[in-house]
């Protein structure tokens, strides 16, 4: 007769059948879903040559870079995973938040909607290459002096946006600035310190 009392525990030193169930459907279900993590670029991407892959050369921040990319890989994903500058951001990877923007020469411009070979030949700059000899450039020491940031995560994105307009335009107004950065988002909600941020950046820039 069955021994209903010792039903459903472990065998010593041994798996249960539950826990054998359970593990091979863990990796079954990562074993099916992987390949379409793949493809939209989450998780490892291969790194070896399937074939399409080709050797482009990135200017950034002052360095060249010679790096075996496929074509459909963003700059985002270049600059992070293979460069290692990792102050530019992923956020919704679709050109709606701003948190990986960039300059590619002096224009802010989305790394997530910008592929690798795109930018060959052309002038990178993502925020680690805006500090000279660990001194922080005007605008980053006003975001820092406005506390124009909570999380901090959107930051970055927010910074190289500002120095873009400011290059352009380095007497904006407040209405100019608001346009400027609507295309980067702030999820804590810290708009007013921000904008105070690039107009007393602005005076910097313009050493007034």
């Amino acid at each position: 007769m069955r021994d209903r009392k010792n039903e459903g525990e472990e065998p010593t030193g041994g798996l249960s059948r539950r826990s054998f169930l359970g593990g091979a459907s863990a990796g079954l279900v990562g074993i099916s879903i992987s390949p379409y993590l793949s493809a939209a670029g989450i998780g490892p991407q291969p790194t070896k040559d399937n074939g399409n892959a080709v050797v482009v050369k990135l200017s950034v921040n002052g360095e060249e870079h010679d790096i075996l990319v496929e074509p459909r890989m963003s700059l985002l994903f270049v600059l992070r995973e293979r460069i290692g500058l990792t102050g530019t951001k992923v956020g919704c990877e679709r050109g709606e938040c701003g948190a990986c923007t960039v300059h590619i020469d002096d224009e802010a411009r989305y790394a997530c909607l910008t592929l690798a070979i795109e930018a060959q030949g052309r002038k990178i700059v993502t925020i680690e290459g805006l500090s000279k000899d660990g001194q922080l450039s005007a605008v980053q020491e006003a975001f820092v002096e406005n506390d124009a940031f909570q999380c901090g995560y959107c930051t970055s994105g927010q910074i190289m946006a500002a120095e873009a307009l400011l290059k352009k335009n380095p007497s904006p107004t407040v209405e100019e600035v608001r346009e400027a950065m609507s295309g980067n988002l702030c999820r804590c909600g810290a708009y007013k310190h921000i904008v105070e941020a690039v107009m007393k950046g602005s005076k910097a820039v313009r050493g007034a």
